[in-house]
């Protein structure tokens, strides 16, 4: 029986399989609503037949986009533009959705990545004020982001509880707290972007400290049955950075709020990180994670092959896997991962008739 196809839940949630489709930005909103980009791209990966969907990361305010493309969920508008598509979902899909929340901080103001991905100054076109824990620029000759003070730490704060109670009225199932890749809430994490000397600066309690607190707020705002995690880079790649053991206290203090699961990425704070990639690369840093909690952890990082896949959950280096490029390459990844491991996996009935002879009873309800 192949462990990549079991069960497993978070919180009230159940996925059929232990395969999820991670968040992949796709800088193709208009003023953060989404738009017919998103039904195309979200409703085919709702076909993959994988355990869970990941909304893109969603901005919970205006300034907090990476791009002026990027998704948002600040206001009403923004939840009834990302309406059709999620109930598109729901009418032809039985997988659990969950969206990703976060703020871009010092590495927001960008082109997107087609156009070079640089950062815009907020006296261009396009560009506009940046916030990040202190007043250090992602880059040399990056504009200068503004420090946060206590009361725009508060109003943060109850933009990612807004925005989680949107995506609870759509209906989405689960919620993670972007805490990784660079962005605003690792950067309050990492000794290299925070210098504060307030009660969010400093030791490592301090710096753990606003992850806790949004953490902490949207539970309490969200419905029960809801699963909340959180999504950490576990390692900065810079000496002296935020790196696993680090990881592992934040993992602790979020299972003892009920965290329901952490997601194991790496990097992105830092120019200077240097990171050697290849299959499993970020693996081991799941693998540490695991063995110091409970909750549930994706492991990703150049996951590409059925097989791969299956050793890393079959070996306990993790419970789930996570996808993002494999997907975008191969958006029936689970289809072919389930015939090479003689596992099943769900479609729904009006591509059933695609299922080779070969493999038949591949497919299942």
């Amino acid at each position: 029986m192949s462990h990549l196809f079991t069960p497993i839940t978070l919180g009230d949630v159940t996925l059929s399989n232990r395969i999820v489709v991670a968040p992949m930005c796709q800088y193709s909103a208009d003023n953060g609503l989404a738009t017919s980009w998103h039904m195309m791209h979200l409703g085919h990966l709702a076909m993959s037949g994988a355990g869970m969907l990941t909304i893109e990361a969603t901005a919970v305010s205006p300034e907090g986009r990476i791009t002026e493309g990027d998704l948002g969920l600040w206001s009403d508008a923004h939840r009834d533009a990302l309406k059709p598509v999620v109930d598109a979902i729901r009418h032809y899909s039985n997988l659990p959705l969950s969206i990703q929340l976060g703020h871009a901080g010092r590495k927001a103001s960008c082109n997107v990545p087609w156009k070079g991905g640089s950062s815009i100054a907020p006296d261009q076109t396009g560009g506009w004020q940046t916030w990040a824990p202190s007043a250090l620029p992602f880059a040399e000759g990056d504009p200068v982001p503004t420090a946060l003070n206590e009361d725009d730490i508060k109003t943060l704060k109850a933009d990612f509880v807004a925005a989680a109670q949107r995506a609870a009225s759509l209906g989405i199932d689960v919620i993670e707290l972007h805490a990784a890749h660079g962005y605003l809430l690792h950067e309050f994490l990492s000794p290299l972007s925070n210098h504060r000397e307030d009660g969010y600066g400093g030791t490592l309690e301090n710096r753990l400290r606003l992850v806790l607190e949004v953490f902490d707020a949207v539970k309490e705002a969200i419905p029960a049955q809801m699963a909340l995690g959180v999504r950490v880079s576990a390692e900065d790649w810079v000496e002296g950075g935020w790196d696993t053991d680090q990881t592992i206290a934040l993992a602790k203090a979020l299972e003892a709020r009920g965290c329901h699961f952490i997601h194991v990425s790496s990097g992105g704070l830092s120019e200077h990180q240097q990171i050697t990639a290849g299959p499993n690369y970020q693996v081991p840093m799941a693998s540490r994670i695991k063995s110091s909690v409970d909750m549930p952890v994706i492991a990703v990082g150049l996951i590409t092959e059925p097989e791969q896949a299956e050793a890393i959950i079959g070996t306990g280096q993790a419970d789930m896997v996570g996808l993002a490029r494999a997907m975008l390459f191969n958006p029936r990844w689970p289809w072919h991962a389930a015939a090479a491991l003689k596992a099943q996996v769900r479609v729904p009935p009006q591509y059933e008739r695609s299922e080779p002879h070969a493999l038949k009873g591949l497919f299942s309800q």
